[in-house]
């Protein structure tokens, strides 16, 4: 089986404000499900690449192998998201 990470998704930057209400440094943890208080949208966005963190996979294109950006999709607000991969706490 697989190794699974838990990954985290933070807020880094907009053009303007969102119209979510979504502030810069704002943090979800990534699930099966929409983040409470994530836009869907934005959810939708960052979906593919917080899946290959989650099961050890990277981006060739990206310094840090454990992290990656990725945009929401509204042209007045761009958020960038910073999607990173954390180990999972042992229980």
């Amino acid at each position: 089986m697989a190794k699974e990470y838990d990954v985290k998704v933070r807020l880094l930057r907009n053009n303007s404000p969102c119209h979510n209400g979504h502030q810069i440094g704002d943090e979800w943890l990534f699930g099966e499900k929409t983040p409470g208080g994530m836009c869907f949208a934005a959810y939708n966005s960052i979906f593919p690449f917080a899946v290959v963190l989650k099961y050890g996979g990277q981006f060739p294109w990206q310094e840090d192998p454990d992290a990656v950006t990725a945009s929401c999709p509204d042209p007045d607000v761009v958020n960038v998201f910073e999607i990173r991969r954390v180990p999972r706490k042992e229980e």
